[in-house]
């Protein structure tokens, strides 16, 4: 065989060989003949004039009369629908599907419709080209597909892509342990919806990542468990590895015999069940004394008058611009959302004169006197300061990468500052409220008035003081204190099965280094390869979610994403492309497609 090998001729191709309607090919490094009419492709012995002219003289004969640039123009053709890696148009394809894989993922980040980029982003690209660049390379864009059908198979890879690292990176976690926080709402198309997210141990610290999206049925306790469990048993990952469930405050969810926590336990039992802290807030701060609640609700009935009607609303803000008010439109309540009374009151104590004179005008003798009587609008003011302070407690409890020990301290300081109110209170000092004491400056108050609305201002915050205490109860001090100052900590009050663990870490220098430099969770997720017994009892406290807040900004781009345009969407995969932290690997699944227009 080597010399018949030895004795094979090797030809090279030459521009003439085209006369004869042949162009060439290199297949495993061998340069061949190929046929632009048949396209079949001959052997390496077969490169010669006389079996070339054979080949075409016997099977195309009808082409004999065609000239040379005819070849040519099918030689191109040809080269440009081969499948070998070797040409040009094989890498301006794969360049056209990466760029297919870019756009899909801007198109899903921006929560835009899939046929955006066909109708809008492809349209504008090819002006801007040809506009900048030149017409000649308008033409390399027509590659880039971007229909509906295709945006929509790129999400699809990309949602897949990104959910297979988050759950390779839970299982290959230093502590194999996460934590879940689950909400459930419905959808434009009225779809009950149920959002998990998860928190683990991921490149040296806590990463919080969007799980999955479902929709449900019905949303009892068991159904949500039944979802949540299917995912876990479908990814291979135990109930077990939970440590942590936050949850709102629903029945379903918080029930002690049947909710969704104590399902989990049942499977879990090291798992720690929380009561989202923002929802907790919320209603303990909900409870008015009958005074205040009074003056709340003749403040909502007032708005609600002028923002009801359109008339009403144009001739108010008509009045705002006629008066020079720094503020023209009223705000409404709403119930559900967090910090909506306090914008509405601030709102509507700015602009007390211009609703004391619409309502004037208007012949509204019960609304206007809302705003003539002094009592009634230094109760306003109250509420404007104390809303004020709430609501900046409210977005202090907001926000990703927060620890439960780290909202139980800020709900502590609170209770703090409520008791050393009332403490300055006794003494008549209401410097704590700049809007009622500026309203006590600028009105000359009687004595008398204004004991009995520092009386009615005490009795509101000896309430909410109370309804704090039983909405947040004492937290294990020992537990917490060793997370957040291990070296003070006594031996006697850590676990026994780490106390000698906790010996080794309060005598390591460099240990109280990294202590004093380092962030919390970093600290102690540095210490599981030293002290993975202290580590892991540490960790298991910190790792749950404090707050179902990431649950709530999904569901806002939910909504912006499956609109009563789009409401028979199936919105996991876009939500996920929208939410997650974790970048989907487009050089790899480019690198799986066949470089083709329509893959």
């Amino acid at each position: 065989m080597n010399r018949v090998e030895k004795n094979i001729k090797k030809r090279k191709y030459t521009e003439d060989f085209l006369q004869y309607g042949f162009t060439s090919i290199i297949t495993a490094g061998i340069e061949k003949a190929q046929c632009v009419i048949c396209c079949e492709v001959l052997s390496a012995e077969s490169m010669k004039p006389n079996k070339l002219k054979r080949h075409f003289g016997s099977k195309h004969p009808l082409f004999a009369s065609k000239d040379i640039s005819y070849f040519r123009s099918k030689a191109d053709g040809l080269k440009k629908s081969r499948f070998d890696t070797g040409g040009q148009y094989h890498k301006h394809n794969v360049a056209a599907v990466e760029a297919s894989y870019l756009v899909a993922l801007i198109i899903a980040r921006a929560m835009k419709p899939h046929t955006i980029g066909e109708d809008l982003l492809l349209p504008a690209a090819k002006d801007i080209v040809r506009v900048i660049i030149g017409n000649e390379y308008v033409q390399k864009l027509n590659a880039i597909s971007l229909s509906n059908d295709t945006v929509r198979r790129r999400i699809e890879d990309m949602s897949a892509d990104i959910l297979d690292q988050v759950i390779q990176e839970i299982k290959s976690a230093p502590l194999p342990i996460f934590s879940i926080k689950l909400d459930e709402s419905t959808d434009v198309a009225n779809c009950a919806q149920l959002l998990v997210y998860a928190r683990y141990i991921n490149d040296g610290d806590f990463k919080d990542e969007f799980l999955f999206c479902k929709p449900l049925e019905t949303t009892t306790a068991h159904d949500v468990f039944d979802a949540v469990g299917s995912f876990l048993k479908a990814h291979y990952i135990s109930w077990e590895k939970v440590c942590g469930v936050c949850t709102d405050g629903a029945p379903a969810m918080l029930g002690c015999r049947s909710g969704f926590q104590r399902l989990v336990q049942n499977e879990s039992p090291k798992a720690i069940g929380i009561h989202c802290m923002i929802h907790r807030q919320i209603l303990a701060t909900k409870a008015l004394p009958q005074d205040l609640q009074e003056v709340m609700k003749s403040v909502i009935t007032c708005v609600n008058f002028v923002k009801s009607s359109a008339l009403n609303s144009r001739l108010f803000c008509q009045l705002c611009n006629d008066l020079d008010a720094p503020n023209n439109a009223l705000l409404f309540h709403t119930e559900v959302r967090w910090l909506s009374r306090g914008k509405v009151l601030k709102r509507v104590f700015e602009l007390r004169a211009e609703l004391k004179t619409f309502f004037n005008q208007k012949a509204r003798p019960q609304f206007e006197a809302l705003f003539s009587d002094i009592t009634e609008l230094q109760k306003i003011a109250y509420l404007v300061d104390i809303f004020v302070i709430l609501n900046d407690l409210n977005l202090s409890l907001q926000g990703p990468n927060a620890t439960c020990l780290d909202l139980s301290e800020k709900m502590r300081s609170f209770q703090m500052k409520l008791q050393l109110w009332k403490d300055k209170l006794d003494k008549n000092k209401i410097y704590m409220f700049p809007t009622l004491s500026a309203f006590f400056e600028e009105h000359d108050i009687e004595p008398d008035n204004k004991i009995m609305m520092i009386t009615s201002v005490k009795e509101h915050l000896h309430m909410l003081s109370e309804e704090i205490s039983s909405y947040f109860p004492n937290l294990p001090d020992t537990p917490f204190a060793l997370a957040r100052s291990p070296f003070t900590v006594k031996v006697e009050d850590v676990p026994e099965t780490a106390q000698e663990e906790f010996i080794d870490l309060i005598n390591n220098d460099a240990a109280r280094t990294d202590f004093s430099t380092m962030p919390l969770t970093k600290f102690w997720i540095k210490s599981l390869q030293l002290y993975p017994i202290l580590s892991e009892s540490v960790l298991r406290l910190l790792l749950p979610f404090p707050t179902t807040y990431l649950c709530e900004t999904g569901f806002s781009r939910l909504l912006v994403i499956k609109s009563k345009y789009r409401s028979r969407l199936v919105v996991e995969n876009d939500l996920r492309c929208a939410l997650a932290k974790t970048a989907p690997r487009i050089s790899e699944l480019v690198s799986k497609k066949q470089p083709q227009r329509s893959h």
